[in-house]
């Protein structure tokens, strides 16, 4: 080859067009493709819509299956927050002020009534108690010496009168010698009441003895320990901060009850002696009956509320004071409802619950497009929901719609509803 033809292969052909990379260059394609997925989609829906235009938009929600245990109840009527209270609890002190020698208690104990809890320093009303019988002892022999001494005059006296018929002893001598005789017979009454006196003494002295010893004023259980030994402790103030005012306090745990504040505006619908479930911020699961003892009549001003007394129909070692908790206040338990039976069944939506002109409650049940008309045994109404006893199981999916709906009738969702009774 020559070196002609060599040159001729290295040259440029400037004359060529540029190669495109594959996908480049023409993005409007990629845009109208996009459009044409859109349109086809938009397309779709309506079509969906308009060949359905006999199906009912509906929402859907899935009975869920409960079982709870508790007194036989009605619908719930209003719902309340308060706090557990003691309607019987002291504060223990001392009846004077000492020094507290020993605490035989601790938070948590039980006690009985009557049950020694503390004792203070007894060494002064020792000390007086001995005085006390010292003094009854001195009064008891005045009257000894002041009955001698009656005695004695009753002997001149009379020894005198005897002979003043004989004209031996003068009559200012017989004068004397009664004069003595009454003196010594006030002496013995006055000794007399000196020795009731001394007795009086002895029973105070005695009492504060018996008031270092302090006792538990009712059974309860001991839920604040105040004082400790070699404290002061008075009941009348606190000395500066230095003075304990108590020794502990005692809480009966028989008498516990809730206390609400309702709104005035609903307290219309509270009543004594309307039944009542507690559930406690402890124990949420826990359902407590209950029943109304009291509403307090008085508002607070503030708060634009009344008080209610909720009495606790069981008793339990759980249920301490100032716990939380929240009140449903229920209607008259429904005729021939069993107390403590247990509630099966299962809790839907309320708005899914229709009442027919009859008074049948019933729950349209979806099924491969359609609604089935089922007729149910309604429970208690739940915060939840709507407790249904008996027509629907447990998993089955229930319609609610604000439109009428018949047996058989076609439903569509309204939209993605994937919530469900909790």
């Amino acid at each position: 080859m020559t070196n002609d033809a060599l040159l001729h292969q290295l040259r440029i052909d400037r004359t060529e067009k540029p190669r495109r990379p594959p996908g480049g260059g023409r993005p409007w394609l990629i845009i109208i493709a996009v459009a044409i997925l859109v349109l086809v989609a938009i397309g779709g829906l309506a079509w969906f819509l308009i060949a359905q235009p006999d199906r009912i938009p509906v929402h859907a929600a899935t009975a869920v299956a409960i079982s709870s245990s508790g007194a036989a109840q009605g619908a719930a009527l209003l719902d309340a927050s308060g706090y557990v209270v003691a309607r019987r609890q002291a504060t223990v002190s001392s009846k004077n002020t000492g020094m507290v020698r020993e605490v035989l208690i601790e938070e948590g104990d039980h006690v009985q009534a009557g049950q020694v809890i503390a004792r203070l320093d007894d060494s002064n009303a020792l000390a007086a108690q001995a005085q006390s019988l010292a003094q009854l002892g001195q009064a008891e022999a005045n009257v000894r010496l002041a009955e001698a001494a009656l005695a004695n005059a009753d002997i001149k006296y009379q020894r005198y009168r005897g002979a003043a018929g004989q004209g031996i002893v003068a009559t200012e001598i017989i004068d004397e010698a009664r004069t003595a005789y009454d003196s010594a017979r006030s002496n013995v009454d006055v000794s007399r009441a000196g020795v009731a006196v001394s007795e009086a003494q002895l029973q105070v002295a005695r009492r504060n003895l018996d008031d270092t010893i302090v006792r538990a004023p009712f059974a309860g259980v001991v839920t604040d320990k105040a004082a400790q030994p070699g404290e002061i402790v008075s009941p009348v103030s606190g000395g500066g901060g230095f003075t304990r005012t108590g020794i502990c306090t005692i809480v009966d745990m028989d008498s516990l009850e809730v206390e609400v504040d309702v709104a005035e505006s609903f307290i219309n619908r509270v009543s004594q002696g309307m039944p009542a479930v507690v559930k406690l911020n402890a124990y949420p699961d826990w359902e407590i009956p209950a029943d109304v003892i009291a509403v307090i009549p008085t508002a607070d001003r503030s708060k634009a509320t009344v008080t209610v007394r909720v009495g606790l129909k069981a008793k339990d070692a759980r249920i301490v004071p100032e716990m939380g908790a929240r009140v449903t206040f229920l209607s008259p338990a429904p005729p021939g409802a069993k107390p403590g039976a247990a509630q099966r069944g299962v809790i839907v939506p309320s708005d899914a619950v229709k009442t027919e002109d009859g008074g049948q409650a019933v729950v349209f049940v979806i099924e491969d497009g359609r609604v089935e008309r089922r007729a149910v045994k309604l429970g208690s109404q739940e915060s939840a929901g709507q407790v249904v006893l008996a027509g629907v199981q447990p998993g089955e999916t229930v319609a609610i719609s604000d439109k009428p709906l018949a047996d058989g009738a076609k439903v569509r969702l309204a939209k993605a509803d994937t919530s469900s009774s909790q």
